[in-house]
């Protein structure tokens, strides 16, 4: 502590998961925060709060607006659909390592949070 002012250290390392890198904290913690996947979780409920509200008609406008082809808008936006327990999971960084945001635009999951429950499961189990 200099002239009133506090530091902090926050003891995070930077790891490689594929072509990105991402932050993890330390082992003890067992968290991955995902920056992507938050991004994504995040850009698809901002979206669908646009949809809801009536500022922006489409996944399609959306896309235009962003600059995004619209597919991938769509992809983002079945984000909103997951159960919230899977949810809080992503965006504490506690998704099976195998989860991201890439893993979520390959295999749709069901509208059923009980059947995304399993399938979140079945990934905890094979790591």
């Amino acid at each position: 502590m200099r002239d009133g002012s506090l530091e902090t250290f926050v003891p995070l390392k930077l790891r490689r998961r594929g072509v990105r890198q991402v932050m993890q904290a330390p082992t003890e913690l067992r968290k991955v925060h995902d920056s992507t996947l938050v991004e994504g979780v995040a850009r698809a409920f901002f979206w669908q709060s646009l949809l809801e509200n009536g500022a922006m008609p489409s996944g399609s406008a959306i896309a235009r607006a962003e600059g995004l082809h619209h597919s991938t808008v769509n992809e983002l936006l079945r984000l909103t659909l997951l159960a919230p327990d899977i949810v809080e999971m992503l965006l504490a960084g506690r998704q099976p390592r195998r989860m991201s945001l890439l893993w979520f635009q390959r295999n749709p999951l069901p509208v059923d949070w009980q059947a995304q429950r399993e399938i979140v499961q079945r990934l905890e189990e094979a790591i």
